[in-house]
């Protein structure tokens, strides 16, 4: 079916085909009009590239960590060591990281030497707790001088620590596979690193089976560790923190002696004696992150 015209419609059409006609200043498809759009279109385009480019959108460091952390460790359980490139891809975040990063100063009174109680034996270390998760967990433990965490074990574990400011001390030993027990609480392990670190340094990394898996720092100087855990402690799933006693070799006896030839070499070697409790020089409070949002 067709559409047919009125007469006068077909006149009037004939009459205005030669007619130029003049521009409405209102009508849509004006040229003024699309000119207006385009400008207010390109007006929107730089301040949606100053909105993104504005500092209150960068991704700060403490981000980048968490969101680096979450890729690797995506796949990660106990005893599982992410793959060498997820590795370094941590590694280099953290070897970047700066106090200032995680909110935090020397001034702060968790690095006095006077903060806490009089009456404890050991000056108190404050942990501040960023993120934990199935996956892993991000925090920064605040030793004043002289503050000791003692030797301790981490149980099926990739751990990245981070000196972000101070001097620190680290003391640190891998068991001795098939060595023979000296009882059924004390193992043979190997010295792996006894040295003083001063920040600015790389971070240190220690693994299930290698690394110094049992290490104790003591603060030489008020200093600031950035740990990652992967995977967090879990006691329902075995992995609760053990704290050692240290025998070493070259104080041991004639029988110890006989059990240990041709097995090992008395330097650089110890038994490690698991403690029953917490240790009486453990001194661990927390304390409330006010730094860098971690996650949305």
């Amino acid at each position: 079916m067709g559409f047919e015209m009125k007469p006068e419609t077909k006149d009037a059409l004939s009459k205005d085909q030669c007619k130029v006609k003049s521009p409405n200043p209102n009508s849509v498809s004006s040229p003024h009009i699309k000119k207006k759009k385009k400008k207010e279109k390109k007006k929107k385009r730089v301040m949606r590239r100053k909105r993104s480019s504005s500092p209150g959108d960068e991704i700060t460091a403490v981000r980048k960590l968490f969101d680096t952390c979450k890729e690797v460790f995506s796949n990660g359980g106990p005893g599982l060591i992410p793959s060498e490139d997820k590795i370094q891809q941590l590694r280099d975040i953290l070897d970047n990281m700066k106090p200032e990063d995680v909110g935090l100063s020397q001034t702060m009174p968790y690095f006095r030497q006077d903060y806490g109680p009089e009456s404890e034996s050991s000056p108190p270390i404050t942990y501040l707790h960023l993120h934990q998760c199935e996956q892993f967990s991000i925090g920064i433990f605040c030793l004043p001088p002289s503050g000791v965490i003692p030797l301790h074990n981490h149980p099926g574990m990739t751990v990245f620590s981070k000196l972000l400011f101070g001097t620190m001390h680290i003391k640190s030993y891998d068991w001795v596979v098939d060595a023979p027990m000296r009882d059924t609480k004390t193992r043979l392990a190997k010295l792996k690193m006894d040295s003083t670190l001063t920040a600015p340094c790389n971070a240190s990394i220690l693994y299930p089976e290698d690394g110094g898996n049992m290490h104790r720092f003591t603060a030489r100087t008020a200093c600031a560790v950035l740990d990652v855990l992967g995977p967090p402690y879990c006691n329902p799933e075995g992995r609760h923190c053990t704290y050692f006693l240290e025998f070493p070799l070259d104080n041991s006896s004639s029988e110890e002696d006989n059990v240990l030839r041709g097995v090992v070499e008395k330097e650089g070697h110890a038994w490690l004696q698991e403690r029953d409790d917490n240790p009486e020089d453990l001194n661990v409070v927390g304390a409330l992150y006010t730094g860098p949002k971690v996650e949305d």
